[in-house]
């Protein structure tokens, strides 16, 4: 009788580790939130959603978002490109102090080129905005780089503002 209960305590033990373990690796933002609800629904989400924007502004907005996309994915390669050449000048076993600076002026001029293309693409999208939406496009600025911080979560809005205003 003590066997068959301690078999039964110990499955019990072994399901339940199982499950805890299922749950885990779920992926944690799984269309869930009101964000993603509206975004299947048709409705825009995301920050763009507060600018009340007209269909011809968002079209503008979408063709704007894909040509500067396309402009910008030969120097976002270019970038990865020097950032991985950095890691094999550095690491290796007689670094080479001139390629390394070399290659580190590279990757600034990316950057700066990438900064003027976002910069002139923003002030192309602010110009098609009404003064009340310009206003709230200036306060979302701040608002998203605070929150998101990274480029590449920079990059990821963009693309999901992109695929809202589908």
């Amino acid at each position: 009788m003590r066997a068959k209960i301690l078999v039964v305590v110990l499955l019990m033990s072994l399901s339940t580790v199982l499950v805890a373990q299922t749950k885990e690796r779920a992926p944690k933002n799984a269309n869930r939130g009101p964000q993603n609800e509206m975004r299947r629904n048709g409705g825009q989400a995301g920050p763009m959603s507060g600018l009340n924007l007209t269909d011809a502004q968002k079209e503008a907005f979408k063709q704007s978002m894909m040509a500067m996309h396309k402009q910008m994915q030969p120097l976002r390669n270019e970038l990865g490109e020097a950032e991985a050449h950095q890691k094999t000048l550095v690491t290796a076993e007689k670094p080479d102090f001139a390629a390394i600076n070399k290659n580190i002026e590279k990757i600034g001029a990316i950057r700066i080129e990438m900064a003027k293309m976002e910069v002139k693409h923003r002030l192309e999208l602010r110009a098609q905005l009404t003064d009340e939406q310009r206003m709230k496009f200036d306060m979302m600025k701040g608002k998203m780089m605070h929150e998101k911080g990274a480029r590449g979560m920079k990059h990821n809005m963009q693309m999901q503002r992109l695929h809202a205003m589908n």
